[in-house]
């Protein structure tokens, strides 16, 4: 471990900023609005919205994950928690069980924090919070009760990008890294995938957002990331995605520093197979064609 990292969410324990934080999010489940779906519903009375989660978060599993980019695995793993269910719903979702169908245990916010714990008495080099942006408050509380007992990990926030800044800005001096998907820059696409049109929009200010806060990805001397920002992209058939215009806004209004992740794994999952142009995994000439454009748009820093 490097001896002279301290996560932002330890600075914030320390000069009360991190318990003001979780009382102004903590208010916010009884109107419900953190994501950009904005259901307004009284998650504290357990009523649930287009994430249907009430007071708790739920949570799928936990364990060192070794296939997340290289500088968040190191020797020992990422650290993964991954909650239950999900404010974007895509229908091509790769995680389908957990965010459909909701597989997952509700835990209270001393057992997340206590799940941290183990995370780093495992060795792991960061705690991987995926898919969090619904669980917000909850894993802030979590996050302090943890911090309380000696939590000393970076802290990632492992998101759809579909995040809203006015929640993104109460997270400013706690997340340490953030990893957002870029999944679209068409409105149409995004309609077509997961009825939330006002997607590209919503990602292209959560990414200039969590850029502000963090900045470009630092990595230490051991290799490991501490603090900055991770951008992933999924290569979707057809160009559905939209690869080139999402690169050049990295490189031109975020930085061509980002530390980006092309992402090739595309396949059918979900209810994909009955949109035709979802409908095929992609090709190898595709992601090819997906890197160079991201090479040409002027993006510098790419994972593996």
């Amino acid at each position: 471990m490097d001896t002279d990292f301290k996560p932002a969410y330890r600075k914030s324990l320390d000069s009360g900023a991190l318990s003001n934080t979780i009382k102004k999010t903590g208010t916010l489940l009884g109107d419900c609005t953190l994501c950009p779906r904005q259901c307004h519903v009284n998650r504290a009375e357990d009523e649930t919205g287009i994430c249907n989660t009430g007071k708790k978060a739920r949570v799928s599993s936990i364990h060192a994950h070794f296939g997340e980019e290289p500088p968040l695995v190191g020797t020992h793993g990422s650290g993964t928690i991954f909650f239950t269910h999900c404010s974007l719903m895509c229908n091509f979702c790769q995680n389908w069980d957990i965010s459909h169908e909701g597989y997952g245990e509700e835990v209270s916010d001393r057992e997340l924090a206590e799940m941290m714990l183990a995370l780093q008495e495992r060795g792991c080099h960061n705690i991987n919070l995926v898919t969090p942006t619904h669980v917000v408050p909850q894993i802030l509380a979590a996050v302090e009760k943890a911090a309380q007992k000696g939590l000393n990990l970076p802290l990632v926030y492992n998101s759809s990008g579909y995040d809203r800044t006015e929640t993104l800005r109460l997270l400013s001096g706690i997340v340490d890294i953030y990893m957002p998907d870029f999944k679209f820059w068409g409105k149409k696409a995004a309609e077509m995938t997961c009825s939330a049109p006002d997607y590209p929009e919503v990602a292209r200010a959560a990414l200039s957002e969590m850029h502000r806060q963090v900045g470009d990805l630092v990595i230490g001397k051991d290799g490991l990331a501490k603090r900055g920002l991770i951008v992933r992209h999924l290569v979707m058939p057809h160009d559905v995605a939209g690869t080139r215009q999402i690169m050049r806004f990295i490189a031109k209004s975020i930085s061509p520093n980002t530390y980006v992740n092309v992402m090739s794994q595309y396949h059918p999952a979900g209810h994909a197979w009955k949109i035709p142009e979802l409908s095929n995994p992609l090709s190898a000439s595709e992601y090819r064609k997906a890197v160079a454009a991201a090479r040409e748009e002027g993006i510098l820093r790419f994972a593996g």
